[in-house]
């Protein structure tokens, strides 16, 4: 590891962290999740258990209820064991088997799931649950004959009929007993009930009955009441103002289910006991036991430990890498080290990165040296002739006449010229070039740069032309655009000979303005082309200085037009001459008004 950073900082210590906390969370999550997970699907099996038995129970109580005994019920038995996979047996109070669906012999649970007593049990009711009384399929001697039956559903019919032309939806729900009730019969409608809720022959006999079953146990309680005729019509105790009447209701209820019980017995199977599955009632839970633990336990310390092995590796192919571009980046920077690329994954790609800026940085160092070589060539050889002539005149070998100092001064402008140059490539590079824009209109622009340039342009017997497609008009530095169109053309004039031509052109290509230089002289040839906007470049390589100049020129044109947002490019046939073009925006909205701009 490297020397100096903390322990705790180290990528290596704080990958394997991060790693340890995942694979805990992981570990915590995966366990939490499986534990919830059984418990919940533990939770809806023993519901649906639970919901499986109140179905067999109230079968079975059903049975009992329509039946005088249990013969016959060995199919219904089966036929619930096969639908729930589960053992099913039914013995009297005192462990006499009824029926069974395990094979003979097999030992009957310690204690039995249910009793089926219908007299006293109510499954019916309410759909799996178990209310204390009787159960409403106990009919017994009230269940009502074929023809009964016929005569109540004609009358349900017609009192159904006359709650819908009421607007009153009803519907006719036949009872155990046989007989038909509307759901709504409760409503205030002036249907009448044609008798549909007289009792019949069959239910008064059997009311008859019951009333003398009930009688001495009224009489020995002095009760005076009326026995219902149903089951479910019981005496309302609230409605009694005082605690004995409230008293003698309860007591006459008594009587009456004591009565009903006893006349409806011998139409109901006797009561038995239902034993289901193995006969372990015990409700079903999750235990993590200490084997179950050591499990978990084992599993999450292997998790933990794959997870530190594996990020250990991994991390250890990550550092190292990384080292090497560290150590590489802590090497002098005159040694431009490089680092192999050995894989092509992020680290490869950045340690690829760092190579490309390595050579990059090789790069602007021999540019920075060429330069500084470059600038000390440029600089040396005025001083140098006036050092020269200076120290020649001060030992008087040379008088100091006007020819003297009309060279001296000729170098002292050289001198200027590339200090100035330098200085707006400085400026250029640092962001601090300042352009003070306004409308300029280009044909003016060039009369002002072949003016400058004409009598340089007589005395090399070149002619300068200008040609302007329109007026466009340009919103720009004038100052520096007669710079820039003064750099190209004294480079054009340099290197066009006697009798040829340089040209000024301009046109408008929708939202710019383009400008083209253009020489008839010996031209540039294409090895040469793409460096011509670099700095101190010359295609003479023997740095002679027959055509003058710095080489600093066209680099300044190049970040003065990018200064004004457009671009300039190069295009040249040696032999045949160079076009430089030049692509800067237009004024927006064409002329400033009418009228010529002033000149500047």
């Amino acid at each position: 590891m490297s020397p100096g950073i903390p322990l705790r900082k180290r990528l290596l210590v704080r990958l394997l962290i991060t790693s340890v906390l995942i694979a805990v969370c992981s570990v915590a999550a995966t366990a939490w999740l499986a534990v919830a997970t059984t418990t919940q699907a533990l939770r809806e099996e023993q519901g649906q258990v639970l919901a499986d038995d109140m179905d067999v129970l109230a079968r079975l109580s059903g049975y009992a209820a329509t039946h005088a005994d249990w013969k016959g019920v060995a199919r219904t038995v089966r036929e619930l064991s096969e639908k729930t996979g589960r053992r099913i047996a039914l013995t009297t109070t005192d462990r006499v088997p009824i029926v069974d669906s395990a094979p003979p012999g097999t030992s009957l649970p310690p204690r039995a799931s249910a009793t089926v007593d219908p007299l006293r049990t109510d499954t019916y009711t309410d759909r799996g649950a178990q209310r204390s009384g009787m159960d409403p399929r106990v009919v017994g001697p009230y269940r009502l004959t074929a023809d009964e039956r016929r005569q109540l559903d004609k009358l349900a019919l017609v009192r159904q009929k006359c709650f819908a032309q009421n607007g009153v939806d009803a519907d006719i729900i036949t009872t155990p007993s046989g007989r038909p009730v509307l759901s709504e019969d409760d409503a205030p409608l002036p249907c009448g009930d044609g008798k549909l809720n007289t009792p019949t022959e069959t239910e008064e006999k059997a009311h008859t009955e019951l009333v003398k079953l009930a009688q001495g146990c009224f009489a020995r309680h002095d009760l005076r009441y009326d026995v219902p005729y149903l089951a479910t019509d019981r005496y309302k105790t609230a409605r009694f103002g005082s605690e004995a009447e409230a008293e003698g209701a309860r007591q006459a209820q008594e009587c009456v289910d004591s009565a009903r019980r006893t006349q409806l017995d011998p139409y109901v199977a006797p009561t038995a006991e239902l034993f289901l599955g193995g006969g372990d009632q015990t409700a079903v839970r999750f235990d993590m036991s200490p084997a179950n633990k050591a499990k978990v336990i084992g599993a999450a310390g292997l998790v933990l430990a794959v997870t530190v092995a594996v990020t250990a590796v991994v991390a250890t192919r990550l550092v190292r890498p990384l080292r090497a571009l560290t150590a590489a980046a802590q090497q002098p920077p005159e040694r431009h080290v490089r680092v192999p690329v050995t894989t092509r994954d992020e680290t490869g790609i950045l340690a690829a990165a760092f190579n490309d800026l390595t050579e990059r940085r090789e790069r602007l160092e021999a540019q920075r040296k060429a330069m500084v070589s470059d600038i000390a060539h440029e600089l040396r050889s005025p001083l140098t002739n006036i050092r020269g002539w200076l120290e020649v005149t001060k030992d008087g070998v040379v008088a100091p006449d006007p020819e003297l100092l009309g060279s001296l001064h000729e170098e002292a402008l050289v001198l200027q010229r590339v200090i100035d140059d330098l200085q707006d490539l400085a400026a250029a590079d640092a962001g601090t070039l300042r352009l003070h824009r306004e409308p300029v209109r280009v044909d003016e622009l060039f009369g002002q740069v072949a003016a400058a340039y004409r009598v340089a342009a007589d005395t090399a017997g070149v002619a300068l032309r200008t040609e302007t497609d329109g007026t466009p008009w340009l919103d720009a530095d004038p100052v520096r655009m007669r710079q820039v169109l003064g750099n190209l053309v004294s480079n054009a004039l340099r290197h066009t000979p006697a009798d040829g031509t340089v040209t000024l052109a301009a046109r408008c290509e929708g939202d710019d303005v383009v400008v083209e230089v253009a020489d008839t002289g010996s031209g540039i040839a294409a090895d040469d082309l793409p460096h011509v906007f670099d700095r101190f470049w010359r295609a003479e390589k023997s740095r002679s200085r027959r055509t003058g100049g710095s080489g600093l020129g066209l680099p300044i044109v190049r970040h003065l037009v990018a200064a004004h947002g457009g671009t300039a490019q190069a295009t040249s046939e040696p032999g045949a001459g160079s076009v430089f073009t030049l692509r800067v925006p237009a004024l927006a909205g064409g002329a400033p008004g009418p009228g010529p701009a002033p000149l500047q």
